[in-house]
């Protein structure tokens, strides 16, 4: 079976896939074969197992080969960052991240997030009363891309430019041609702010990042360590970044920084304003915002499949089947968050009342995303100041119309108009807290 490269109907796809057991095997775009995981125990499970590699460049013979190298996949696989890591390099390049996402970092973010959506609110309160609004465009979006873009100095000029190439790269179905434009955009994009920071160094992490490429003593000259005196340390102290690992870097924090935030916003609206009793309950109280985004993370995760991870040797699944050496794998959260064997006979519906929130929409293991802390912060953010400032907010197409995203990774809204004072809600309903 051939994965939709638009992603247009990415549950339906995954009940289909689910009766084949839980793992099939299907063409992704430019006919790449990888194993899609259609049930969540077998999933967390993967995500956490040391025969399950990140990086291509050992562990997937296709691309050890050189295919695939001018496809989409190219901006995934063809990449050298903690993303596309395995076992020492992987821990190396994430220590060097990590400061980047502290809890206190974090914490140290929230008036800049609570600033910028409030300069939103009062954008979209000026607009005319009677006119739709895209709710992605003018608020989703731009609130993550603001935060991410202060917090690694993005200049404001560049800020429209580098929206666009993450957009690009979260395009499944682009040609061979359009996916070379994009890499080589990227390296330009994020080289220029690469030298911009070497001459203008600030308190960006942009700027912390450089200086752990440019400064910290270079691991091929460190010695000596296990592999004989002299030879490259990559898990040692201080080991530093490539250039190629610090452009790559970049364009992994930048885009996961604010796509993943920008669905995420955009799916919670879109589900609580098509589901009034939850939004009535979570308005009363009833319910807490906590509830709203982990449900939504489980029903409509931000990153629908992910790709890719490759089986080190065989992989023998319970039910008989063998993921063999060298496959590929593609990490389904869209499918594990609505399997019914961990959600029950309800999985496939929204709602905040659920007990059992749990998903995987943020992975799961050593790759766990190191920005989930700074996402569900701005969404615990956006949800109630948009609800509170415009508490008559309700869709202003049909939820039939919607149109997601195209791409079978990214899960979100492409638009999403709304009216910001449309009818008014039933008097017995309870007003914004």
């Amino acid at each position: 079976m051939a994965l939709d490269p638009a992603g247009r109907a990415v549950h339906a796809e995954a009940d289909r896939l689910r009766a084949f057991g839980p793992a099939t095997l299907v063409e992704l775009p430019a006919g790449i074969h990888a194993w899609t995981v259609n049930s969540f125990d077998l999933l967390k499970r993967l995500l956490t197992d040391e025969r399950v590699s990140k990086d291509p460049r050992r562990h997937w013979p296709a691309w050890q080969r050189g295919e695939f190298h001018e496809t989409w996949i190219r901006s995934w696989v063809g990449v050298t960052n903690m993303f596309s890591s395995y076992g020492s390099e992987h821990r190396r390049l994430r220590k060097l991240v990590a400061p980047a996402f502290t809890a206190r970092r974090t914490e140290a973010m929230r008036p800049r997030v609570e600033r910028i959506t409030a300069e939103l609110l009062d954008t979209m309160a000026a607009l005319p009363a009677d006119r739709p609004v895209d709710l992605r465009s003018a608020y989703a979006h731009p609130l993550p891309m603001g935060v991410i873009c202060e917090l690694f100095g993005i200049p404001e000029d560049q800020r429209p430019a580098m929206a666009r190439l993450v957009e690009r790269v979260m395009d499944t179905s682009a040609s061979a041609e359009e996916a070379a434009r994009t890499a080589r955009e990227v390296q330009s994009a994020f080289g220029a702010l690469v030298e911009l920071k070497r001459e203008q160094p600030g308190e960006d992490l942009t700027s912390v990042l450089v200086s752990a490429r440019d400064d910290e003593p270079d691991p091929e000259t460190k010695g000596p360590d296990k592999n004989g005196p002299g030879t490259k340390n990559p898990g040692g102290k201080g080991a530093k970044l490539s250039e190629a690992e610090l452009l790559d870097t970049l364009l992994l924090v930048v885009g996961a920084g604010h796509e993943t935030t920008v669905n995420l916003i955009g799916n919670a609206v879109h589900a609580l304003l098509t589901h009034p009793g939850q939004l009535a309950a979570v308005l009363a109280g009833e319910q807490s915002w906590d509830d709203v985004i982990e449900e939504t993370l489980r029903w409509a995760p931000s990153i629908a499949s992910l790709p890719l991870r490759y089986a080190v040797e065989d992989i023998a699944l319970p039910d008989g089947t063998t993921i063999r050496q060298g496959e590929a794998i593609l990490a389904t959260y869209a499918a594990a968050g609505r399997d019914p064997e961990r959600h029950g006979a309800t999985a496939d519906a929204f709602d905040v009342r659920r007990g059992d929130k749990e998903h995987l929409s943020f992975g799961h293991g050593v790759h766990f995303c190191l920005g989930a802390p700074l996402a569900r912060m701005e969404a615990r953010t956006a949800l109630p100041a948009l609800f509170e400032r415009f508490p008559r907010l309700s869709l202003a197409a049909p939820e039939e119309e919607s149109t997601q995203v195209e791409s079978f990774i990214a899960h979100g809204h492409r638009t999403l108009p709304v009216l910001l004072h449309g009818p008014r809600r039933h008097p017995d309903e309870a007003p914004p807290r």
